[in-house]
C-alpha cells in the first residue's frame, strides 16, 4: 500500500487532488452564500420567519 501511494505521488496526481480539493471548497462556499444570502430569507417571508 506505501509503495502505491508512493506511486500515486510520483505520477502528478496530487496536483490534480489539490486542484479538485480546492475547487469544491469554493464551490461549497459559494453554494452556502447563495443558501443563506438569496435563498432562505425568501423562505423566511413566505414561511412568516419560521
Amino acid at each position: 500500500m506505501l509503495k502505491e501511494f508512493q506511486e500515486f505521488i510520483s505520477k502528478g496526481n496530487v496536483m490534480d487532488l489539490a486542484v479538485g480539493v480546492i475547487i469544491g471548497a469554493s464551490f461549497g462556499k459559494i453554494v452556502e452564500s447563495l443558501v443563506n444570502d438569496i435563498i432562505m430569507p425568501i423562505v423566511g417571508a413566505i414561511f412568516g420567519g419560521l
